[in-house]
């Protein structure tokens, strides 16, 4: 009954404002150009950033000659609209567009807080943006709307903040054109795959349900400095700061014995003293490699001093959004130029 109490102020407020821009009162515009929005109902964690690159990458195979992808950026100190390079700076630009645009550095990335004022600097630029984490962002009417769900927490069971990670109505997950459930486990069998489809009350699309996992590659280093003879260390020291470092902790204990851990809030932005901690560390566990995600990588590179004994020794673990089939993979191409057209 308390949380009930507790949850009721927040819920009313997402609903009147649901109710306002389904019934018209509030407007929503859609963009010259074509749109994709990838967003998701909870805070984090359901993968967002690979699966944007993997759209991008998609489109430019499917004949899209000019892709972009348009980010709040957020975290960043930068205002207004910008255009990011890949030799950025995170605290510009924010972490995730500047991943982005490493890893897919045929793609325009620009951040702009104000999404339709983003969409039309990009309007000459490109065929076809790719809207970062814009379901929420009720004032743009995306052509096609993907809603990730992590298979981990599904939102149908999950609570609404404070007291869960949803930001947004469960049930708003109908108004996706398709849901992508990320973060699957190997092997997934069909039964689990149908009954996840219920657990979402989506059996009348089911068709448009699609299921990924993670694919972490082998770690690359932070700084230029660093030593590749530390990959073969049987010791880790993770640093992390996303909504969920399960899989890559998971990942990491096929090869390494994770010898002490540093997590952080998701974005977080490190200050010297965390990497003097950070450093300390390292003095104990003199062999150890010290492991983050590429997102956080972003942001340490930030830092301006930065002890030459962890420059030497970070690494960070590229990810990857990968379906379990050649076949599931061109699935969900097929719906994603279908729903363009």
């Amino acid at each position: 009954m308390y949380d009930r109490i507790l949850l009721f102020p927040y819920w009313l407020t997402l609903k009147v404002r649901d109710n306002l821009y389904k019934n018209g009162t509030l407007k929503a515009a859609g963009p010259a150009t074509p749109t994709v929005c990838i967003g998701n109902i909870t805070v984090g964690g359901t993968g967002k950033t690979p699966h944007t690159e993997m759209v991008l990458e998609m489109l430019r195979e499917s004949g899209y000659g000019r892709v972009a992808m348009l980010s709040r950026g957020y975290g960043r100190r930068g205002k207004g609209f910008r255009i990011v390079e890949a030799d950025d700076r995170a605290l510009l630009c924010g972490d995730e567009p500047l991943q982005v645009k490493k890893n897919v550095p045929q793609a325009l990335v620009a951040v702009c807080k104000d999404r339709l004022e983003g969409c039309a600097r990009l309007r000459d630029e490109a065929d076809v943006i790719v809207l970062d984490d814009a379901f929420q962002y009720r004032k743009l009417r995306a052509k096609v709307n993907i809603v990730m769900v992590d298979w981990h927490r599904p939102v149908t069971e999950d609570r609404l903040l404070p007291i869960g990670r949803l930001r947004d109505l469960p049930e708003r997950l109908h108004d996706a054109d398709a849901v992508i459930v990320s973060k699957c486990p190997a092997g997934l069998e069909d039964a689990e795959r149908e009954a996840f489809i219920r657990r979402l009350g989506l059996e009348a699309c089911k068709d448009n349900v699609f299921f990924t996992t993670i694919g972490y590659r082998s770690p690359e280093p932070v700084f230029a400095e660093g030593d590749r003879h530390f990959l073969y260390s049987d010791r880790a020291i993770l640093v992390s700061g996303i909504a969920n470092d399960t899989p890559l902790r998971q990942y990491l204990s096929d090869s390494y014995r994770l010898v002490e851990q540093f997590h952080f809030p998701d974005h977080h932005r490190f200050t010297q003293r965390d990497i003097e901690r950070v450093g300390e560390a390292a003095r104990r566990h003199g062999t150890a490699i010290i492991i983050t995600t590429q997102k956080d990588a972003q942001r340490m590179a930030d830092i301006q001093k930065v002890p030459d004994i962890l420059k030497s020794r970070t690494f960070y673990a590229p990810i990857k959004a990968e379906f379990f089939t050649p076949e599931e993979r061109e699935s969900f191409r097929n719906f994603l130029l279908g729903a363009l057209r």
